[in-house]
């Protein structure tokens, strides 16, 4: 091994924003101090309860994926392990997501964007 995850970046427009629209997602405390980051305009972490801890940078002229469009491609995206899809489903939509793809009814995982246009799947486990 060589190394280990530090954190995972995301690009966007509005850093807290997205911060606070994962915390809804996954628990967690915004702008925890972590002596890792420097915290201020244009960045923000995210500091889970599984210790995976997201970061978020403000990009100017951030322009977001175009699910599935190869044009401007997903280039990563997150998957999140939940019991149920259709509760679940609901919070992140009221926190600020959209459904990419719902697909049907036997899948067992949904693709959404978050507020700023990243990817992610729900996925049941």
């Amino acid at each position: 091994m060589i190394a280990d995850v530090q954190c995972v970046v995301l690009d966007c427009c509005e850093p807290t924003e997205l911060a606070e629209f994962y915390q809804a997602l996954l628990g967690g405390a915004v702008n925890h101090e972590d002596r890792r980051w420097a915290l201020g305009d244009g960045w923000a972490t995210l500091h889970t309860p599984s210790g995976l801890v997201l970061a978020f940078q403000q990009v100017a002229d951030y322009m977001p994926p175009q699910w599935p469009d190869s044009t401007r491609p997903q280039q990563f995206h997150l998957d999140f392990g939940v019991a149920d899809l259709d509760r679940a489903q609901e919070q992140v939509l009221a926190s600020g997501a959209r459904v990419l793809d719902e697909g049907s009814g036997e899948r067992s995982w949904r693709v959404y964007a978050d507020p700023a246009g990243h990817p992610f799947c729900l996925v049941r486990h």
